[in-house]
């Protein structure tokens, strides 16, 4: 049986990208070790695993995630 997906997304920037997921969004960063270019976070059973991609062009990138919540309003103002 599966119980679990784990999503794996590009990103540009490790900074930027961290600082959106962790001190906006309230993700804690999963493991201790810092992988050059890759990265995870992780959030009630959300994780999310990242990897550099500097050069992606958004308006050409397809990849996405859906991530669903019970009250989205009361997520934003707690998170």
């Amino acid at each position: 049986m599966l119980t679990v997906i784990n999503s794996k997304l590009p990103m540009r920037n490790k900074a930027i990208t961290r600082d959106f997921y962790v001190n906006h969004l309230g993700f804690q960063v999963l493991g201790n070790a810092d992988f050059d270019g890759y990265w995870m976070v992780q959030k009630d059973t959300i994780e999310i695993h990242f990897f550099e991609f500097i050069t992606i062009d958004s308006v050409e990138n397809y990849a996405g995630v859906y991530i669903l919540v019970q009250d989205f309003k009361l997520y934003i103002k707690t998170s």
